[in-house]
Protein backbone atom coordinates (compact mmCIF):
# COMPACT_ATOMS: atom_id res chain seq x y z
CA UNK A 1 0.00 0.00 0.00
CA UNK A 2 1.90 3.37 -1.25
CA UNK A 3 -0.86 6.02 -1.60
CA UNK A 4 0.05 8.25 1.17
CA UNK A 5 -3.72 9.60 1.88
CA UNK A 6 -4.77 6.16 2.86
CA UNK A 7 -1.64 5.56 4.87
CA UNK A 8 -2.63 9.52 6.61
CA UNK A 9 -5.94 8.03 7.25
CA UNK A 10 -5.50 4.60 8.40
CA UNK A 11 -3.03 6.46 11.18
CA UNK A 12 -5.97 9.11 11.67
CA UNK A 13 -8.57 6.33 12.15
CA UNK A 14 -6.28 5.35 14.84
CA UNK A 15 -6.13 8.44 17.13
CA UNK A 16 -9.96 8.99 16.60
CA UNK A 17 -11.21 5.85 16.98
CA UNK A 18 -8.92 4.26 19.72
CA UNK A 19 -6.92 7.30 20.95
CA UNK A 20 -3.79 6.53 20.07
CA UNK A 21 -0.65 9.07 20.34
CA UNK A 22 -0.16 10.45 16.89
CA UNK A 23 3.45 9.82 16.74
CA UNK A 24 3.19 6.20 17.87
CA UNK A 25 -0.29 5.79 15.10
CA UNK A 26 1.94 7.70 12.62
CA UNK A 27 5.02 5.21 13.26
CA UNK A 28 2.83 1.63 12.95
CA UNK A 29 1.58 3.34 9.46
CA UNK A 30 5.27 3.93 7.82
CA UNK A 31 6.24 0.55 9.27
CA UNK A 32 3.28 -1.11 7.50
CA UNK A 33 4.74 0.78 4.02
CA UNK A 34 7.27 1.42 1.72
CA UNK A 35 7.46 5.49 1.18
CA UNK A 36 9.79 7.77 -0.46
CA UNK A 37 10.47 10.81 1.73
CA UNK A 38 8.57 13.14 -0.25
CA UNK A 39 5.43 11.04 0.30
CA UNK A 40 6.24 10.71 4.00
CA UNK A 41 6.87 14.48 4.74
CA UNK A 42 3.32 14.52 3.05
CA UNK A 43 1.84 11.72 5.73
CA UNK A 44 3.31 13.45 8.35
CA UNK A 45 2.27 16.83 7.71
CA UNK A 46 -1.72 15.43 7.07
CA UNK A 47 -2.01 13.42 10.73
CA UNK A 48 -0.04 16.07 12.28
CA UNK A 49 -1.93 18.73 11.04
CA UNK A 50 -5.12 17.20 10.96
CA UNK A 51 -4.85 16.27 14.88
CA UNK A 52 -3.24 19.94 15.56
CA UNK A 53 -6.51 21.56 13.83
CA UNK A 54 -9.41 19.51 14.98
CA UNK A 55 -11.46 21.47 16.17
CA UNK A 56 -11.15 23.92 13.64
CA UNK A 57 -12.15 21.38 11.18
CA UNK A 58 -14.85 20.55 12.88
CA UNK A 59 -16.93 23.78 13.55
CA UNK A 60 -16.15 23.63 9.30
CA UNK A 61 -17.76 20.60 9.06
CA UNK A 62 -20.51 21.31 11.65
CA UNK A 63 -21.08 24.70 9.86
CA UNK A 64 -21.38 23.25 5.95
CA UNK A 65 -23.31 19.62 6.44
CA UNK A 66 -26.83 19.04 7.48
CA UNK A 67 -25.29 16.99 10.18
CA UNK A 68 -22.70 17.69 12.79
CA UNK A 69 -19.09 16.44 12.71
CA UNK A 70 -19.69 14.22 15.94
CA UNK A 71 -22.79 12.82 14.27
CA UNK A 72 -20.84 11.81 11.06
CA UNK A 73 -19.60 8.41 10.87
CA UNK A 74 -16.39 8.12 12.93
CA UNK A 75 -14.32 7.24 9.93
CA UNK A 76 -15.90 9.50 7.04
CA UNK A 77 -15.21 12.16 9.89
CA UNK A 78 -11.45 11.08 9.41
CA UNK A 79 -11.27 11.28 5.96
CA UNK A 80 -13.42 15.01 5.84
CA UNK A 81 -10.67 16.14 7.93
CA UNK A 82 -7.60 15.17 5.57
CA UNK A 83 -9.93 16.95 2.61
CA UNK A 84 -10.57 20.27 4.56
CA UNK A 85 -7.15 20.18 5.97
CA UNK A 86 -5.83 20.32 2.37
CA UNK A 87 -7.75 23.05 1.77
CA UNK A 88 -7.52 24.66 4.35
CA UNK A 89 -3.54 24.68 5.70
CA UNK A 90 -1.34 23.92 2.65
CA UNK A 91 -1.20 25.59 -0.11
CA UNK A 92 0.81 23.63 -2.38
CA UNK A 93 -1.83 21.12 -2.94
CA UNK A 94 -4.45 21.98 -6.11
CA UNK A 95 -7.59 22.28 -4.59
CA UNK A 96 -9.26 19.65 -6.80
CA UNK A 97 -6.34 17.48 -6.59
CA UNK A 98 -7.67 17.37 -2.19
CA UNK A 99 -11.34 17.31 -3.44
CA UNK A 100 -10.35 14.58 -6.03
CA UNK A 101 -8.14 12.37 -3.49
CA UNK A 102 -10.50 13.21 -0.60
CA UNK A 103 -13.22 11.22 -2.75
CA UNK A 104 -10.95 8.59 -3.56
CA UNK A 105 -10.57 8.22 -0.24
CA UNK A 106 -14.23 8.02 0.88
CA UNK A 107 -14.89 5.28 -2.07
CA UNK A 108 -11.69 2.99 -1.21
CA UNK A 109 -12.98 2.87 2.72
CA UNK A 110 -16.56 1.77 1.85
CA UNK A 111 -18.54 5.46 1.89
CA UNK A 112 -18.61 5.24 -2.08
CA UNK A 113 -22.89 5.87 -1.59
CA UNK A 114 -21.46 8.78 0.52
CA UNK A 115 -19.04 10.27 -2.04
CA UNK A 116 -21.18 12.63 -4.15
CA UNK A 117 -21.58 14.25 -0.41
CA UNK A 118 -17.96 14.33 0.16
CA UNK A 119 -17.45 15.88 -3.35
CA UNK A 120 -20.33 18.70 -2.46
CA UNK A 121 -19.18 19.53 1.02
CA UNK A 122 -15.23 20.31 0.09
CA UNK A 123 -16.61 22.18 -3.23
CA UNK A 124 -18.83 24.40 -1.12
CA UNK A 125 -16.50 25.20 1.02
CA UNK A 126 -13.86 26.56 -2.03
CA UNK A 127 -16.62 28.43 -3.32
CA UNK A 128 -17.14 30.39 0.08
CA UNK A 129 -13.05 30.35 0.51
CA UNK A 130 -13.01 32.34 -3.21
CA UNK A 131 -15.53 34.70 -2.08
CA UNK A 132 -14.09 35.39 1.30
CA UNK A 133 -17.04 33.54 3.32
CA UNK A 134 -14.63 30.81 4.99
CA UNK A 135 -17.02 30.04 8.05
CA UNK A 136 -13.64 29.97 10.34
CA UNK A 137 -13.24 33.79 9.50
CA UNK A 138 -16.75 35.14 8.93
CA UNK A 139 -18.24 33.95 12.53
CA UNK A 140 -19.78 35.52 15.22
CA UNK A 141 -18.23 34.18 17.74
CA UNK A 142 -19.63 34.38 21.62
CA UNK A 143 -16.17 35.76 22.74
CA UNK A 144 -12.53 36.10 22.38
CA UNK A 145 -11.77 32.99 24.07
CA UNK A 146 -14.56 31.20 21.93
CA UNK A 147 -12.80 33.17 18.43
CA UNK A 148 -9.43 32.18 19.42
CA UNK A 149 -9.94 28.45 20.58
CA UNK A 150 -12.21 27.44 17.21
CA UNK A 151 -10.17 30.01 15.11
CA UNK A 152 -6.64 28.31 16.10
CA UNK A 153 -7.76 24.70 17.14
CA UNK A 154 -7.08 24.79 21.01
CA UNK A 155 -8.95 23.72 23.98
CA UNK A 156 -10.90 27.06 25.74
CA UNK A 157 -9.85 26.39 29.38
CA UNK A 158 -5.92 26.48 27.92
CA UNK A 159 -7.07 29.86 25.43
CA UNK A 160 -8.35 31.58 28.56
CA UNK A 161 -5.27 30.63 31.11
CA UNK A 162 -2.82 32.14 28.54
CA UNK A 163 -5.08 35.31 28.32
CA UNK A 164 -4.83 35.40 32.04
CA UNK A 165 -1.42 35.22 31.96
CA UNK A 166 -0.05 37.40 28.83
CA UNK A 167 -3.74 38.83 27.38
CA UNK A 168 -4.90 38.48 23.99
CA UNK A 169 -2.55 39.65 21.50
CA UNK A 170 -0.09 37.92 22.86
CA UNK A 171 -1.99 34.61 23.17
CA UNK A 172 -2.92 34.75 19.84
CA UNK A 173 0.99 34.71 18.55
CA UNK A 174 1.13 32.10 21.17
CA UNK A 175 -1.47 29.71 19.45
CA UNK A 176 0.23 30.83 15.67
CA UNK A 177 3.81 29.76 17.42
CA UNK A 178 2.19 26.34 18.10
CA UNK A 179 0.84 25.21 15.29
CA UNK A 180 3.72 25.88 13.03
CA UNK A 181 6.26 23.21 12.58
CA UNK A 182 8.58 22.72 15.13
CA UNK A 183 12.53 23.89 14.39
CA UNK A 184 15.31 20.87 14.99
CA UNK A 185 17.98 22.65 17.17
CA UNK A 186 21.84 20.63 17.73
CA UNK A 187 23.81 20.60 20.70
CA UNK A 188 27.38 20.23 19.64
CA UNK A 189 29.49 17.87 21.58
CA UNK A 190 32.51 19.74 22.26
CA UNK A 191 34.58 17.02 23.90
CA UNK A 192 34.49 15.51 19.93
CA UNK A 193 33.90 18.21 18.25
CA UNK A 194 33.34 21.98 17.45
CA UNK A 195 30.15 24.24 16.05
CA UNK A 196 32.71 25.57 13.15
CA UNK A 197 33.62 21.73 12.16
CA UNK A 198 30.00 20.84 12.08
CA UNK A 199 28.73 24.19 10.23
CA UNK A 200 31.15 22.98 7.66
CA UNK A 201 30.05 19.54 7.37
CA UNK A 202 26.45 20.57 6.58
CA UNK A 203 27.24 23.21 4.60
CA UNK A 204 29.24 20.69 2.48
CA UNK A 205 26.13 18.70 2.39
CA UNK A 206 23.95 21.69 1.67
CA UNK A 207 22.14 21.89 4.76
CA UNK A 208 22.02 25.18 6.01
CA UNK A 209 22.37 26.17 9.59
CA UNK A 210 22.25 29.25 12.00
CA UNK A 211 23.63 29.33 15.78
CA UNK A 212 21.80 30.80 18.21
CA UNK A 213 22.70 33.97 20.70
CA UNK A 214 24.29 33.02 24.06
CA UNK A 215 24.17 29.28 23.37
CA UNK A 216 27.78 28.47 22.89
CA UNK A 217 26.86 24.65 21.85
CA UNK A 218 23.08 25.52 19.95
CA UNK A 219 23.13 25.15 16.15
CA UNK A 220 19.51 25.23 14.79
CA UNK A 221 18.94 23.56 11.08
CA UNK A 222 16.60 25.27 8.89
CA UNK A 223 14.57 23.28 6.17
CA UNK A 224 14.21 19.77 5.39
CA UNK A 225 17.03 17.58 6.41
CA UNK A 226 15.73 14.05 5.77
CA UNK A 227 16.32 10.93 8.03
CA UNK A 228 18.69 12.24 11.55
CA UNK A 229 20.71 9.69 11.43
CA UNK A 230 22.37 10.03 8.16
CA UNK A 231 23.13 13.41 8.87
CA UNK A 232 27.08 14.09 9.05
CA UNK A 233 28.55 13.58 12.64
CA UNK A 234 25.72 11.53 13.99
CA UNK A 235 27.40 8.31 14.67
CA UNK A 236 30.75 10.11 15.45
CA UNK A 237 28.88 11.56 18.86
CA UNK A 238 29.64 15.09 17.16
CA UNK A 239 26.24 16.37 18.17
CA UNK A 240 23.34 15.84 19.56
CA UNK A 241 18.77 16.63 19.24
CA UNK A 242 18.12 18.97 21.96
CA UNK A 243 15.93 22.23 21.75
CA UNK A 244 17.56 25.75 22.62
CA UNK A 245 15.39 26.19 25.45
CA UNK A 246 16.21 22.42 27.17
CA UNK A 247 20.26 23.14 27.06
CA UNK A 248 19.36 26.44 28.82
CA UNK A 249 18.72 24.72 32.05
CA UNK A 250 21.79 22.79 32.10
CA UNK A 251 23.72 26.06 31.60
CA UNK A 252 21.40 27.18 34.93
CA UNK A 253 22.65 23.88 36.81
CA UNK A 254 26.12 24.54 35.77
CA UNK A 255 27.89 21.47 36.60
CA UNK A 256 31.57 21.72 36.91
CA UNK A 257 34.46 18.53 36.64
CA UNK A 258 34.83 16.48 39.24
CA UNK A 259 31.49 17.19 40.92
CA UNK A 260 28.91 14.77 42.12
CA UNK A 261 25.56 15.04 39.89
CA UNK A 262 22.01 13.97 40.09
CA UNK A 263 20.12 13.90 37.61
CA UNK A 264 16.19 13.02 39.44
CA UNK A 265 13.87 12.27 36.36
CA UNK A 266 16.73 11.59 33.62
CA UNK A 267 15.65 9.99 30.53
CA UNK A 268 15.60 9.99 27.56
CA UNK A 269 18.89 11.69 28.65
CA UNK A 270 19.79 14.99 26.52
CA UNK A 271 20.37 17.11 29.73
CA UNK A 272 22.72 14.40 31.25
CA UNK A 273 24.63 14.02 28.63
CA UNK A 274 24.88 17.99 28.33
CA UNK A 275 25.97 18.01 32.16
CA UNK A 276 28.59 15.11 30.89
CA UNK A 277 29.86 17.76 28.15
CA UNK A 278 30.33 20.48 30.69
CA UNK A 279 31.99 18.35 33.38
CA UNK A 280 34.58 17.62 30.72
CA UNK A 281 33.01 13.91 31.55
CA UNK A 282 35.31 14.25 34.56
CA UNK A 283 32.82 13.35 37.72
CA UNK A 284 30.19 11.23 38.27
CA UNK A 285 26.24 11.87 37.34
CA UNK A 286 23.86 9.57 38.63
CA UNK A 287 20.44 9.40 36.26
CA UNK A 288 17.54 7.97 37.27
CA UNK A 289 14.44 7.22 35.96
CA UNK A 290 11.91 4.86 36.93
CA UNK A 291 11.23 3.61 32.99
CA UNK A 292 13.66 1.20 32.22
CA UNK A 293 13.21 1.18 28.46
CA UNK A 294 13.90 4.96 28.36
CA UNK A 295 16.89 5.02 30.58
CA UNK A 296 17.90 2.31 27.66
CA UNK A 297 17.76 4.81 24.96
CA UNK A 298 19.53 7.23 27.83
CA UNK A 299 22.51 4.79 27.46
CA UNK A 300 22.51 4.72 23.87
CA UNK A 301 22.89 8.46 23.44
CA UNK A 302 25.54 8.10 26.05
CA UNK A 303 27.46 5.73 24.25
CA UNK A 304 27.29 7.11 21.01
CA UNK A 305 28.63 10.69 22.66
CA UNK A 306 31.14 8.76 24.51
CA UNK A 307 30.51 9.48 27.98
CA UNK A 308 32.21 7.80 30.99
CA UNK A 309 31.03 9.51 34.01
CA UNK A 310 27.03 8.58 33.29
CA UNK A 311 25.82 5.51 35.86
CA UNK A 312 22.19 4.61 35.57
CA UNK A 313 19.74 4.43 38.38
CA UNK A 314 16.69 2.66 37.63
CA UNK A 315 13.28 3.56 40.00
CA UNK A 316 10.90 6.54 41.42
CA UNK A 317 13.68 9.05 42.40
CA UNK A 318 11.00 9.66 45.66
CA UNK A 319 12.75 6.48 47.05
CA UNK A 320 16.57 6.76 46.88
CA UNK A 321 17.92 7.11 50.33
CA UNK A 322 21.30 6.10 49.18
CA UNK A 323 21.33 9.92 47.75
CA UNK A 324 20.70 11.74 51.05
CA UNK A 325 23.14 14.62 51.00
CA UNK A 326 25.19 13.01 48.04
CA UNK A 327 25.93 15.68 45.41
CA UNK A 328 27.52 18.99 44.68
CA UNK A 329 23.99 19.72 42.30
CA UNK A 330 20.77 18.09 41.66
CA UNK A 331 18.65 18.81 38.45
CA UNK A 332 14.98 18.06 38.84
CA UNK A 333 13.70 18.22 35.14
CA UNK A 334 10.16 17.19 36.33
CA UNK A 335 7.21 15.13 34.36
CA UNK A 336 4.97 17.72 33.27
CA UNK A 337 2.43 18.12 30.78
CA UNK A 338 4.44 19.76 28.02
CA UNK A 339 2.38 22.66 27.70
CA UNK A 340 5.87 24.36 26.45
CA UNK A 341 6.11 21.72 23.32
CA UNK A 342 2.29 21.34 21.99
CA UNK A 343 3.94 22.39 18.49
CA UNK A 344 5.85 19.44 18.98
CA UNK A 345 3.35 17.04 20.20
CA UNK A 346 0.03 17.39 18.06
CA UNK A 347 -2.33 15.74 20.09
CA UNK A 348 -1.16 17.03 23.92
CA UNK A 349 -3.78 19.74 23.44
CA UNK A 350 -6.51 17.35 23.69
CA UNK A 351 -4.85 15.34 26.26
CA UNK A 352 -4.86 17.76 29.17
CA UNK A 353 -7.42 19.03 31.41
CA UNK A 354 -7.33 21.58 34.76
CA UNK A 355 -8.14 18.65 36.88
CA UNK A 356 -5.13 16.30 35.46
CA UNK A 357 -2.88 19.52 35.49
CA UNK A 358 -3.58 19.80 39.37
CA UNK A 359 -2.45 16.01 39.88
CA UNK A 360 0.69 16.65 37.73
CA UNK A 361 1.63 19.65 40.57
CA UNK A 362 1.08 17.45 43.17
CA UNK A 363 3.45 14.93 41.70
CA UNK A 364 6.16 17.42 40.71
CA UNK A 365 6.01 18.98 44.79
CA UNK A 366 6.63 15.38 45.87
CA UNK A 367 9.36 15.34 43.56
CA UNK A 368 10.96 18.45 44.49
CA UNK A 369 10.81 17.37 48.30
CA UNK A 370 12.83 14.37 47.94
CA UNK A 371 15.32 15.74 45.10
CA UNK A 372 16.54 18.83 47.89
CA UNK A 373 17.24 15.82 50.48
CA UNK A 374 19.97 14.63 47.61
CA UNK A 375 21.76 18.00 47.63
CA UNK A 376 24.98 18.73 50.26
CA UNK A 377 24.51 21.74 52.59
CA UNK A 378 25.64 24.82 50.27
CA UNK A 379 24.29 22.70 47.06
CA UNK A 380 22.42 23.79 44.27
CA UNK A 381 18.94 22.13 42.73
CA UNK A 382 17.83 23.25 39.33
CA UNK A 383 13.81 22.77 38.80
CA UNK A 384 12.58 22.61 34.92
CA UNK A 385 9.64 22.01 33.01
CA UNK A 386 9.04 22.34 29.49
CA UNK A 387 5.19 23.90 30.34
CA UNK A 388 4.32 27.02 30.95
CA UNK A 389 1.44 26.60 33.65
CA UNK A 390 1.77 28.14 36.81
CA UNK A 391 0.77 25.52 38.90
CA UNK A 392 3.36 23.28 37.75
CA UNK A 393 5.55 26.01 37.88
CA UNK A 394 5.65 29.08 40.07
CA UNK A 395 2.97 27.44 42.53
CA UNK A 396 5.48 24.42 42.98
CA UNK A 397 8.51 26.72 43.95
CA UNK A 398 6.28 29.43 45.94
CA UNK A 399 4.97 26.47 47.99
CA UNK A 400 8.72 24.24 48.40
CA UNK A 401 10.61 27.88 49.83
CA UNK A 402 7.45 28.19 51.71
CA UNK A 403 8.11 24.47 53.42
CA UNK A 404 11.99 25.19 53.58
CA UNK A 405 13.38 28.41 54.53
CA UNK A 406 16.72 26.86 54.47
CA UNK A 407 16.54 27.06 50.74
CA UNK A 408 16.22 30.04 48.52
CA UNK A 409 16.36 31.13 44.73
CA UNK A 410 19.82 31.78 43.04
CA UNK A 411 19.06 34.27 40.07
CA UNK A 412 21.10 33.39 36.89
CA UNK A 413 24.66 35.08 36.51
CA UNK A 414 25.28 33.73 33.34
CA UNK A 415 24.15 35.55 30.11
CA UNK A 416 20.92 34.08 29.07
CA UNK A 417 18.59 34.98 25.76
CA UNK A 418 15.73 35.33 28.29
CA UNK A 419 15.24 37.78 30.99
CA UNK A 420 14.75 36.50 34.39
CA UNK A 421 11.46 37.45 36.74
CA UNK A 422 12.00 39.74 39.55
CA UNK A 423 12.07 36.17 41.75
CA UNK A 424 14.98 35.00 39.59
CA UNK A 425 12.88 32.40 37.78
CA UNK A 426 13.20 32.21 34.10
CA UNK A 427 9.99 31.43 32.26
CA UNK A 428 10.69 30.69 28.42
CA UNK A 429 7.76 31.99 26.22
CA UNK A 430 8.02 30.27 22.83
CA UNK A 431 6.71 33.42 20.21
CA UNK A 432 8.46 35.54 22.02
CA UNK A 433 12.12 33.34 22.26
CA UNK A 434 11.57 31.29 19.55
CA UNK A 435 12.07 28.25 21.56
CA UNK A 436 10.32 25.71 23.82
CA UNK A 437 8.41 26.78 26.19
CA UNK A 438 9.85 26.33 29.83
CA UNK A 439 10.12 27.23 33.38
CA UNK A 440 13.62 27.23 35.06
CA UNK A 441 14.87 28.11 38.48
CA UNK A 442 17.90 27.36 40.57
CA UNK A 443 17.31 26.82 44.20
CA UNK A 444 20.70 26.92 46.49
CA UNK A 445 20.67 25.21 49.70
CA UNK A 446 22.03 27.54 52.91
CA UNK A 447 24.93 26.60 54.88
CA UNK A 448 24.07 25.67 58.30
CA UNK A 449 25.99 27.17 61.01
Amino acid sequence: MQNPRQIAFLALREVHRRGAFADAALDRAFSNSQLNDLDRRLVTELVYGSVRRMRSIDFIIDKLATKKSSQQPPELRTILHLGLYQLEYLNHIPPSAAVNTTVQLAKENGFSGLSSFVNGLLRQYIRLTDNNLNPLTVTNYKSTVERLGILHSFPEWLVKLWIEQIGETETEQLCEWFNQSPTIDLRINPLKSSIAQIEAAFKSQNISTSRIPHLPQALRLNGSIGAIQNLPGYSEGWWTIQDSSAQLVTHLLGPQPGETIIDACAAPGGKTTHSAELMQDEGTIYACDKTASRLKKLKENADRLKMKSIKIHTGDSRHFPEFVNLADRVLLDAPCSGLGTLHRRADARWHHTPENIQQQSQLQSELLANAATFVKPGGVLVYATCTIHPLENETVIRSFLDSNPHWQIEPPTIDLPVQPSPEGWVKVWPHTHHMDGFFMVRLKQLKKN
